[in-house]
């Protein structure tokens, strides 16, 4: 998670201003120029409403070791305790070394081991989500392909079954978009 709440830079920017007119025309702050009793929509979306959208792309998906049966294989059980601390909940996977290190909440293990070491994707246990320290931001593993069989084992790991994912046919992996609204 972000020190900034779990947001990018682009998030947190479109979560303080928002497009005048949908022509990519002039920005304002929020609540500029609204009318009294008027909700300014970039109030109740995106990072201003407390949620982000995860990345469909990461620039540092090159420093993952090719998904083989080995590598796959060194996914430790999701109750593993910090390989530093030993606490026992809020733990991340480094997605390199296959460590597992409490999260900033706990110990920062696992900030320290990205300062220290510079592995920088990590998956949670506590939600299975992704997160890139060099990215400041969360990764989509349903439209990363890369991400999936870590996200799969586990996944299998802490529920027992597959996780389901969204149809890579559906996606346009090169924009992150649905592929099934804008195709000709």
């Amino acid at each position: 998670m972000s020190s900034a709440g779990g947001e990018d830079a682009s998030s947190s920017r479109k979560g303080k201003e928002r497009e005048e007119d949908g022509a990519g025309g002039s920005r304002r702050e929020e609540g500029a120029g609204l009318a009294e009793g008027e909700v300014d929509l970039g109030d109740l979306y995106g990072a201003a409403a407390g949620w982000v959208e995860a990345r469909t792309s990461c620039p540092h998906l090159g420093t993952l070791l090719p998904a083989g049966a080995v590598d796959v294989t060194r996914v430790p059980p999701p109750d593993s305790p910090c390989s530093r601390c030993h606490h026992p909940a809020e733990n991340w996977l480094c997605l390199i070394c296959k460590d597992v290190l409490c999260s900033r909440f706990i110990n920062k293990h696992m900030l320290c081991h990205y300062q220290e070491i510079g592995h920088c994707l990590a998956l949670s246990f506590s939600d299975l989500s992704v997160w890139c320290f060099a990215c400041d931001s969360y990764l989509d593993v349903q439209a990363i392909a890369e991400l999936r069989p870590v996200y799969e084992v586990a996944h299998l790991l802490k529920f027992g079954e597959r996780p389901p994912f969204r149809s890579l046919e559906v996606l346009d992996l090169s924009t992150g978009e649905n592929g099934s609204s804008s195709r000709a």
